[in-house]
């Protein structure tokens, strides 16, 4: 069965970048659908240049809320840090609460238009599954494991990386995966600021009311979010199923 899966997943990988490669080839299926429309093909920029300005901005986003949900959860489960866990908590939980759209709006004077008010946006929409699941993640490795590994001499950096790491990774994983599955969908929000990514067509789209255009921009980030979320999840099954 992983096997079967690991075939389906480059399958699947392969026949993605096709269609990002010849999507103009699919002309006459958009132009039958959307007789009204032209032109039905969005072709101010290449799809392989979008997927690329998107794949860009989620990686670099998800990677820093990575880093810094990561060792925000591990800081906060220590015993020197765990009257930090609340103020980490709240201020996790308030970069979901402003909509990405008003950190978008307060980020551009600040740093300019482009990709980076986006990447700030979406680290801070992306941080909050991360630290959560680290946190519980670390939480859950039982008390008497720890007991076990500390009356064996370990020392406590030891007993992190060797055991509660390990342990707790499954969770944390989960945690990354939601974050970057977050990141992909909210990144289409990048290009009202000049970002560009797949979000490109679906507001050209919107503006001209082009329905072939957001119908592109949209198959084209769901798919990008299945295949991610399809990586992840086997990257995950190989790591506790060697």
């Amino acid at each position: 069965m992983t096997k079967y899966k690991k075939v389906s997943l480059i399958l699947f990988t392969l026949g993605y970048i096709l269609l990002v490669w010849k999507i103009g080839k699919f002309d006459g299926l958009f132009r039958s659908a959307f007789p009204e429309l032209d032109p039905v093909i969005y072709e101010r920029t290449s799809f392989p240049q979008m997927v690329l300005e998107h794949t860009l901005l989620v990686v670099l986003s998800s990677g820093c809320a990575t880093i810094f949900g990561v060792f925000c959860g591990i800081g906060v489960t220590r015993p020197g840090g765990r009257d930090f866990l609340p103020v980490v908590n709240g201020l996790a939980s308030l970069g979901q609460t402003f909509p990405p759209v008003a950190v978008l709006a307060l980020a551009v004077p600040a740093v300019g238009f482009g990709a980076k008010p986006t990447i700030i946006a979406l680290f801070l929409y992306g941080i909050l599954p991360i630290i959560r699941n680290t946190i519980a993640g670390l939480e859950s490795v039982s008390s008497s494991v720890l007991e076990a590994a500390r009356g064996m001499g370990m020392t406590k950096w030891q007993v992190l990386w060797r055991l509660e790491m390990p342990l707790a990774s499954g969770i944390i994983i989960a945690g990354i995966r939601t974050s970057t599955i977050i990141n992909i969908g909210t990144a289409t929000l990048g290009a009202t600021i000049g970002a560009g990514g797949l979000g490109a067509p679906i507001i050209a789209g919107l503006i001209i009311d082009n329905q072939a255009f957001i119908l592109q921009g949209t198959v084209l980030v769901g798919l990008f979010a299945i295949l991610v979320d399809r990586m992840i999840f086997q990257f995950e099954q190989s790591l506790f199923h060697q």
